[in-house]
């Protein structure tokens, strides 16, 4: 049985980072409403970086936002212990959770206890997912309702990295990395088969810095940037939160947000 091809990316472009904020928390809202509508709960991944700070949004919609139904995944996280600087599980806390009333079991941290053993560790984090994912949808690879992402000016995406043999991992649902080109060097990460079952994967890319590396994404595929690589099976949907600044030389046809 032959499948749809994957469906093309949506590009959003708004005027300036402070105005993607809003559109961007709505169509997290959206997205939580038709999963728990749906099967009752809300399974995310999230990226580090500017990300967090992006989804502020989220804390002034208040009551909408049911908290409760979450499990939050991290799609990346570096190998330090929770309260390090280079923690994305510190990042979000600070950003985002730590200001909304989500159940603290619904936040999946990796195991710091597995610190110096990255194979330990991204096996733990493995069954993390297990636990959540195979018993309840029996699936080869989980199925998130949505990861959000960023990129690197590299065009890396999670801790996939150009070049990497990371990158043809088929197998696997997190894997680890000891030779980030980015510090820190030891990290984990979501593979490809995991993200690109996801219902729905949103990046966000915001200021000049990235000016460069999106026309090389968005335009031109067949270079293979990781980024590129993000082609969820049909019906998954990829989507792309910019501002201006980021886009002003991407040729790839954007769309006006249903604001």
């Amino acid at each position: 049985m032959s499948h749809p091809p994957p469906n093309a990316p949506v590009l959003y472009s708004f005027p300036s980072p402070e105005e993607l904020v809003s559109p961007l928390a709505d169509f997290v809202l959206k997205a939580q409403k038709e999963s728990i509508d749906k099967k009752g709960r809300f399974t995310l991944a999230i990226s580090g970086g500017s990300l967090p700070k992006q989804l502020k949004g989220l804390i002034k919609l208040g009551d909408a936002v049911k908290w409760s139904k979450w499990q939050v995944f991290y799609a990346d996280e570096r190998a330090v212990p929770l309260d390090h600087d280079d923690s994305n599980h510190r990042l979000c806390m600070a950003e985002l959770f730590s200001h909304v009333p989500i159940p603290q079991n619904n936040i999946h941290a990796i195991d710091t206890s597995y610190l110096d053993d990255l194979e330990e560790l991204s096996d733990a984090y493995e069954k993390e997912l297990i636990q959540e994912f195979a018993q309840k949808d029996s699936a080869r690879f989980p199925v998130f309702d949505l990861i959000l992402l960023g990129i690197g000016p590299d065009g890396h995406t999670c801790s996939l990295f150009p070049g990497h043999e990371l990158l043809a991992e088929e197998d696997r649902w997190v894997a680890y990395i000891e030779d980030s080109p980015k510090p820190p060097p030891k990290r984990i990460t979501l593979t490809y088969p995991v993200v690109n079952h996801a219902m729905r994967v949103a990046f966000v890319a915001t200021g000049a810095g990235k000016i460069d590396i999106l026309p090389a994404i968005l335009d031109e595929p067949e270079k293979g940037l990781p980024a590129s690589r993000v082609k969820p099976v049909y019906p998954g949907q990829v989507y792309w939160f910019v501002d201006d600044a980021a886009s002003s030389k991407v040729k790839y046809p954007k769309t006006e947000p249903k604001l």
